[in-house]
């Protein structure tokens, strides 16, 4: 014995009567959102560490491109 299309229909109609149509609508948008930002944490899945060594790793290897473009200037300057 489940719940038919008409109990829905009459718990829709009565949830509408009391908060309006404006109230639902705001409250569907901040559900909406407060989901979005549930699977956005779910789906970072490294620690605030590994995101760390990661841009320590970035900040090295921009560092040494930049250091390799200087010794190349530095080269056709001498030459």
């Amino acid at each position: 014995m489940g719940i038919s299309i008409w109990q829905l229909l009459i718990v829709l109609g009565i949830v509408i009567l009391l908060f309006g149509t404006k109230k639902l609508r705001h409250i569907g948008t901040d559900l909406g959102g407060a989901i979005r930002g549930f699977k956005k944490s779910m789906g970072d899945d490294e620690s605030p560490q590994d995101k760390a060594d990661d841009s320590l790793e970035e900040q090295e290897k921009t560092t040494a491109q930049e250091s390799g473009a200087e010794k190349k200037t530095e080269e056709k300057t001498h030459s």
